[in-house]
């Protein structure tokens, strides 16, 4: 009977193989000793003969490596390891052959019958579709239709890989080596690719990404801090789609541009364009006024930009943004401490476009550079002003007469923000969702009774280490049922 089943599996599948890896743990001074799950010498020969599916193992860690590295869990997160050798784990790539090839004894004909088989194509594949990569790998390997059913490029519009262990580079190689089997050398259904946390990417990995995938609309290589300039010049370059680019944490990045021969080979009348709406380039510590002036010069059609943490940024480089990318609706200068009032006025050149400010801990600003933004973005949606010393009653006052339809005002740790400009802003104000007050010491309860009674419709209200009686936050809560208050008042409960 065993052997019955054997050939049974085995017809199934005869005639294709497939690539899988596990990642195991080992260590300078201990050699690698040899899996149980290697394939036999005839088996290796024929998978890496054919070389038809990419390995869901370099996303998949094997359970012996999770007992000495961290490892993905099943929904794809990182989990921690408890072993103290973790830091010389490396990924070790095994080949295995595909579904069918090789019979095995824990099968048997109920395998075949298994419940889950009696569905429909459509309907598995309408479950597949709700599978990370990582299990839509661990699918591929169960039996041959699935194996079939998981490589519907269909379901392959998206790949998120994630583990600082993971061999990236590896992964997105195999992966768009299987992926561009119908198609040679293109995949043409690959929109969106996240490997974020993936320390392990290198520019490899990235060009490959722009010499298969033009099709590509969304990349986030957030914390990937071996990525480079050369390798993201590529990907804008090859990919004319990308309309998303997530580079938070790469602080080798400097600029993005096209690379010389694809400026070449653009005609005058087309200009030097990239088509990026959305660009985060939070924690990127490199970039200067010269590299954002670059950016803006490239990426005209930007809508989104956080550009949180860069310190080196001054006003000069506000003036190239504003001239460039009038369509700005975001805008995210937090601790940028060298942008001051001069900044925000050209900020304030983007005029009805900007809904969305943050400058949070720009200690050089003042009610001068809050009365520019007011006077000229008067659709101004969210201003976090955080931190902000310099801002006064005064420019509060010209937010709130300027910005009639602000939803949400972070002013915490302003000194000079009290009662009275509080009350200019339930005047005119009167939509406000959010408001953020922590720390604000000159703030008292007749400032949020005078909130409260105007703005029905605040949700979050925050008045920590504010000196504000108990009466006075009940008197909010009854007047607003759906705010939550975030206080330090032991009194109020």
């Amino acid at each position: 009977m065993g052997a019955n089943n054997g050939k049974q599996y085995g017809s199934e599948g005869k005639g294709s193989s497939s690539i899988s890896s596990d990642i195991s743990s080992s260590t300078d001074h201990t050699p690698t000793k040899a899996l149980k799950n290697v394939a036999t010498t005839e088996g290796l020969e024929t998978s890496t003969r054919t070389l038809s599916t990419p390995s869901p193992g370099l996303i998949l860690p094997s359970k012996s490596s999770s007992l000495s590295s961290p490892a993905l869990s099943s929904n794809g997160n990182e989990t921690n390891s408890s072993s103290s050798s973790s830091a010389h784990t490396e990924t070790v790539a095994v080949i295995h052959p595909q579904p069918g090839v090789h019979s095995r004894s824990r099968q048997s004909k109920s395998h075949h019958y298994a419940p889950i088989n009696l569905l429909p194509d459509h309907t598995l594949l309408q479950i597949f579709s709700h599978l990370p990569t990582n299990q839509l790998c661990r699918c591929a390997r169960v039996c041959r239709r699935w194996y079939n059913l998981a490589w519907d490029p269909r379901l392959w519009s998206t790949i998120r890989l994630t583990g600082e262990l993971l061999h990236a580079d590896r992964a997105i190689r195999v992966l768009t080596h299987r992926l561009c089997q119908d198609t040679p050398n293109v995949c043409l259904t690959l929109e969106t690719v996240v490997v974020n946390g993936c320390k392990r990417l290198t520019d490899r990995g990235l060009h490959i990404l722009a010499q298969c995938c033009p099709e590509l609309r969304r990349l986030e290589v957030a914390g990937c801090y071996n990525i480079s300039n050369d390798a993201v010049f590529e990907v804008v370059s090859r990919c004319p789609n990308l309309e998303h680019l997530d580079l938070s944490g790469c602080s080798k990045v400097t600029c993005i541009s096209l690379t010389q021969e694809a400026s070449l080979q653009l005609s005058p009348m087309h200009g030097q364009q990239i088509s990026i709406h959305f660009l985060d380039m939070t924690d990127c510590f490199s970039l200067e006024d010269e590299g954002l002036r670059t950016i803006a010069s490239h990426c005209p059609r930007l809508t989104h930009l956080y550009l949180r943490r860069c310190s080196r940024l001054t006003d000069e480089a506000l003036r190239h943004l504003a001239l460039h990318c009038p369509s700005i609706r975001e805008l995210s200068l937090s601790d940028c401490r060298l942008v001051g009032d001069f900044g925000l006025r050209e900020v304030a050149r983007l005029e009805g476009c900007l809904r969305y400010l943050s400058v949070a801990h720009c200690t050089r600003i003042t009610d001068v550079g809050v009365r520019y933004v007011a006077r000229y973005c008067p659709r101004l949606r969210y201003l976090n002003a955080r931190g902000c010393e310099g801002l006064t009653d005064h420019g509060l006052g010209h937010l709130a007469r300027s910005c009639p339809k602000l939803k949400s005002l972070d002013v915490g740790k302003c000194p000079l923000v009290s009662d009275s400009g509080l009350e200019q802003l339930a005047m005119y104000c009167q939509g406000l969702r959010r408001v953020s007050l922590r720390a604000c010491e000159s703030v008292t309860g007749r400032g949020l009774k005078a909130l409260a009674a105007n703005c029905c419709e605040l949700q979050l209200l925050n008045v920590q280490d504010c000196e504000v009686s108990p009466e006075a936050l009940r008197f909010v809560r009854r007047h607003c049922r759906r705010c939550i208050i975030e206080h330090t008042n032991p009194a109020f409960y």
